[in-house]
């Protein structure tokens, strides 16, 4: 068999694999974090790659585009490893995620900053900007890898809780995957083979929601031109654990965006 069709004998694996997930999203974001025993470098969690090079990679714009009097908020935390790289560069970071396991490990993870607090918080619930903003004022916001992976019906009500949180004078910063081949493609890509699937990419693929991709298209349907306007955006590379090569992260095309709010 040639190269290029063995990516389908995957395709057994990833039904059996997938089939597993459960619908309400909730849940399948709870028992993902549950199962973890290993972050960082090494670990089970496929996007922590334990380095700070891709944050350094566009720290020069999110350091542009950003307000650094103002708190910054961490959606979609996860374990907190960007909301840690966050703090030493914002009075007050906060992280928030749908899962309670994750914020609990981000907290575990976390102990060593004083000025980083996590909070489990559905972002695409209708009132959680307004709450969050009578708390702690206009905020930056960091998103990385949430909206591909929300639903895309999902995608504005998203985008107005982003908007409650940076009032007037926040800005937003988002980085997300944006691999434009098939499923089977981005696996193979990451390391998965008809023999093996790393552990990382095991657990995502039976835990989790299908991902998709975000890139300027999507960002222009989710955020609406009336209420945001972009400062800057781009092409970016996303690092995920290392799955192939010990101590090389594994390289994901990416997608970044600066926006602020139209007054």
């Amino acid at each position: 068999m040639s190269s290029p069709l063995k990516k389908y004998l995957l395709l057994p694996t990833i039904i059996r694999l997938s089939s597993g997930v459960p619908r309400d999203r909730h849940a399948a974001w709870e028992n993902y974090w549950h199962r973890i025993q290993n972050t960082g470098s090494g670990g089970d969690v496929l996007w922590d790659a334990g380095s700070d090079r891709e944050f350094n990679s566009y720290f020069e714009a999110l350091q542009r585009t950003l307000n650094p009097a103002l708190p910054v908020i961490d959606v979609g935390c996860g374990n907190g490893s960007f909301t840690r790289l966050l703090a030493a560069y914002f009075p007050r970071a906060l992280g928030v995620d749908v899962a309670a396991s994750a914020t609990s490990r981000a907290e575990a993870e976390s102990t060593a900053l004083s000025n980083v607090d996590f909070r489990t918080v559905d972002c695409t619930a209708a009132a959680a900007g307004d709450l969050l903003a009578a708390e702690l004022g206009d905020c930056n916001v960091f998103v990385r890898g949430v909206f591909h992976v929300v639903d895309p019906a999902s995608h504005a009500a998203l985008a107005n809780t982003l908007r409650s949180l940076v009032g007037q004078q926040g800005r937003v910063f988002l980085v997300e995957t944006n691999f434009r081949g098939n499923s089977l493609d981005y696996i193979s890509r990451l390391g998965a083979s008809p023999g093996r699937i790393p552990r990382p990419l095991e657990l995502a693929i039976g835990g989790l929601p299908k991902p998709g991709h975000f890139g300027s298209g999507e960002r222009q349907a989710a955020f609406d031109d009336g209420a945001w306007k972009v400062l800057e955006d781009g092409a970016v590379t996303i690092d995920a654990v290392a799955m192939q090569e010990k101590g090389q992260p594994e390289q994901i095309p990416g997608y970044y965006a600066a926006l602020a709010p139209r007054l």
